[in-house]
């Protein structure tokens, strides 16, 4: 197994790991979190431990493609695996951040969705022996999701030191994003999901 394929199981297993670490029942097993206080905003320190892992797992997404790429190292299995990691990783956060109240339930159902309806489209691409790029909606999609889940770990640091509700804005422009870019792949795709009909 090549280095970029140990990378993408390195964050699939960085998956469950985040969810019981930021899952766990410290108060009931009598583990104390402690926080700090910045300005007017109060931080745990869970959130920032949650924030290294997410980044530890964001920066072996960045390694494995440039790395399999670069070294020419792309495999059948890098292929499956990595955006499966992907979305684990981020649908996961999505989850728990909407779980805990901290974004609102339905940009989580937005953005799940979306990857539903884009993977339905891959497969029947896929049958039909055509690829489609993820064009530039679709990495934008997956820029924001990462800045967005970052700046919500932050409590809206820095920008909530000024009453700046960026946090907020981001969560909502990064669904408008993901729900536009499912759309744009849906369309590239709609004559051969509709032409048996």
């Amino acid at each position: 197994m090549n280095l970029p394929n140990k990378l993408t199981l390195f964050r699939i297993f960085l998956v469950p790991v985040l969810c019981l670490v930021w899952l766990f029942p410290y108060e009931e097993a009598g583990i104390e979190i402690g926080f700090f206080t910045f300005g007017n905003i109060t931080l745990s320190y869970l959130n920032l431990i949650v924030l290294g892992i997410f980044a530890l797992a964001s920066i072996t997404d960045y390694l494995d493609g440039n790395i399999a790429r670069k070294k020419n190292m792309v495999t059948t299995f890098g292929k499956f695996a990595d955006p499966i990691a992907d979305k684990l990783l981020v649908n996961m956060m999505l989850l728990i951040l909407s779980y805990k109240h901290m974004i609102p339930l339905v940009c989580c159902i937005m953005m799940i969705l979306r990857d539903i309806v884009v993977d339905g489209c891959r497969m029947i691409a896929a049958q039909k022996g055509v690829v489609v790029s993820a064009g530039i909606l679709g990495k934008l999609k997956t820029a924001l999701q990462m800045i967005t889940i970052i700046v919500i770990l932050l409590n809206n640091l820095p920008f909530e030191l000024w009453y700046l509700p960026v946090d907020e804005i981001l969560i909502w422009f990064t669904s408008f994003i993901s729900v536009a870019g499912g759309y744009s792949y849906f369309m590239q795709v709609r004559d051969y999901i509709f032409e048996s009909m």
